[in-house]
Order: structure tokens, then sequence, then C-alpha cells
């Protein structure tokens, strides 16, 4: 069984999103609100000659945080420096990598939530002042080395904003919220996708894509893949709007863009516990995934789709999750 929304489906998958990456940001297709924001910041940066000021990107997976860190390099005309948060496992780490900046360098750390506590307090000054203080030796011996920096400009992505301590998240000057993107957006991205790989597609499959890619372009690509397969081994090879539909079905990809685990998730909360309210804990050992991939990877879309709602209690499944998954559904269950 195929899941698209794994994190650690990979493989080829990253030079796939690589070769498809957008350079700058009049070619980076949705997310408009923040691309506006940064067009104005990035040349009033590079007006003054300054850095630009620290930028942090939220949001579910998949939307595009790191395309748009190395569109926000390209832009500005620097390199970018990239690592994660669970990679950086002491302040050394940090320090080695902050030394070997150069004045104006992109610096971007996914994940940036998972960093321990120890090697997030370097950043506070090195993010503020460019510059850090550093213990060298032990005991008796040690003593402090101050270290200055190069004007840097810092990129923190994280699924998980909440989980920013207040500090850390009160030195990023720039925030923004991606967005799931819209059907139209998405249409974009697979028709780009499709002639950049010179697969042939007509245009009521793209959308039908779009229309299930969960408002994800990583998922969408992804699909597109599979469709593209599928057509070449039961049809001509041409992607058109039944062999999509055709492809997507034996893929448990609904009408809804929800898969097999989002269908059991509902599934569950309405046979199990009558629609709810149920705990994220409870609910997540009964369709044995880990806490946080249901709440990072599938709760954010169900809810933004108006299949579950959150309430003091739990989750609840709503009307629109019965009627989708054909349970009748009475005031009863609410």
């Amino acid at each position: 069984m195929t899941r698209f929304l794994d994190s650690d489906v990979m493989g080829d998958e990253e030079l796939v999103e690589r070769t498809l990456r957008p350079q700058l940001l009049r070619e980076y297709i949705g997310q408009d609100k923040i691309k506006e924001q940064l067009k104005i910041f990035i040349e009033a940066a590079k007006l003054r000659d300054e850095s630009l000021d620290h930028v942090l990107l939220f949001g579910p997976p998949g939307l595009g945080k790191t395309t748009m860190a190395f569109v926000i390099a390209n832009e500005l005309g620097v390199n970018l420096k990239q690592t994660s948060g669970p990679a950086i496992e002491k302040a050394g780490d940090l320090v080695a990598i902050l030394n070997d900046l150069e004045p104006g360098d992109v610096l971007f750390i996914d994940e940036i939530h998972r960093m321990p506590m120890a090697v997030e307090e370097v950043l506070y000054s090195a993010m503020e002042d460019f510059y850090i203080d550093i213990m060298i030796g032990s005991g008796d011996s040690s003593r402090s080395v101050h270290l200055e920096l190069p004007p840097f400009t810092l990129i923190g992505a994280t699924t998980r904003a909440g989980m920013l301590s207040n500090p850390l998240r009160a030195r990023f000057g720039i925030t923004g919220h991606m967005e799931y993107y819209e059907v139209a957006d998405l249409c974009d991205i697979v028709e780009r996708t499709s002639a950049i790989f010179e697969m042939e597609i007509t245009h009521e499959a793209a959308i039908e894509l779009a229309r299930r890619s969960r408002g994800t372009p990583r998922i969408a690509n992804r699909l597109l893949k599979r469709v593209r397969d599928y057509a070449q081994i039961m049809g001509d090879g041409v992607i058109d709007e039944l062999m999509t539909d055709k492809a997507l079905t034996m893929l448990d990809v609904d009408s809804e863009g929800l898969d097999y685990v989002d269908q059991k998730i509902l599934r569950t909360m309405i046979e199990m516990y009558q629609g709810g309210p149920v705990g994220l804990g409870t609910l997540s050992v009964n369709i044995a995934e880990e806490r946080e991939t249901v709440e990072d990877m599938y709760e954010p879309y169900l809810i933004q789709k108006g299949f579950i709602m959150r309430t003091r209690s739990g989750r609840v499944a709503t009307p629109k999750a019965y009627e989708h998954l054909h349970y009748p559904f009475s005031q009863d269950n609410l």
C-alpha cells in the first residue's frame, strides 16, 4: 500500500524535487502573500546593502518551505548553507557552521524546532548581534572566547511553530505561514512538472490530480509519477482524466484527496467512538501510527477540509466526514 505522506519516502524523490525547484520568486507558483512580502523585504535589504532579516517559515509538510529558502538565497545572490535541527547535536556543531559563513550568506535550518536547547541558546546572540561566546577547555583551564560573525540570514523551517521557544521565535524579523495550495496553483505545478519530464497530460487530468493532492505540491508531483506509470502500462502513455481517476482509485486516493490512513482515522472515530470526542493519543494507538505523524501530517488537512474538529474533550468527526464515507448521521452523533 503506497502512502504519499511519508516524509521518509526519498531516494530519487529528493533528486526529482531539486530538478523541479524554481530558482526565483517569479517562478515560484502559489504562496502569493509570502512572495509579495519577501519581494519587498529582499529588495529593501539589497538597496541598503544589508543582510535580510531572519525568516521563519512554518506550515504542514510538503508546501515548499525548503524551496522558498533556496529562492530567497538566489534572489539575494548569496550562498545557502543547509542543515537540520536534529543534525546539530551540540553547540560546537553550530559554531562550526556559523564560523563557515560568508557575509550575507543564508543559513537554512530545517525542522528548527528539534534543536537541543543548548544549541538554541548559542543562536540568540548570533542572530541578534552576530557574535557567539564559546567556552574552550575545562575546569580551571577553561576560558571564554568571543567570536565575531559576519552578517547573515537565518531561515528556519518548521511544521510545529508552537514548539519554538519564545526567545527564538522573537528573533525572527520575518515570519511566513505556508498555506495549503489552491487547485488552480496545483494544476499549474502539475502541468509544469509534466512539461519538464515530457509527459503528455490533458488539462482536465491536471485539474483532477490537483484536486486530489491535499493542497500539497510534493504530493501532487508524487501522484503524477504514479499516474504516469499507470498510463504507460494500462494505456497509451497519455495521462487523461479517465486514466488519472483509475490510477488514483487504485492508490486509495479518493475524490477529496484522502488516502487510506485519512479514511482509517475517520472510520475509527465513527465506528469505535461514535464520532468522538476522542483523544489524539488514543486515536494514534488505534490506527497504529505515531502521535506526531497524525498531528503533523494528517490532522491539519482533515481539519482544513472540515472532516474533523478539535474540541476541549478531543477530536470529533463532522457531519461532512459521515457523508463522505457514507455513514448515517444524526444529531445524537454530536
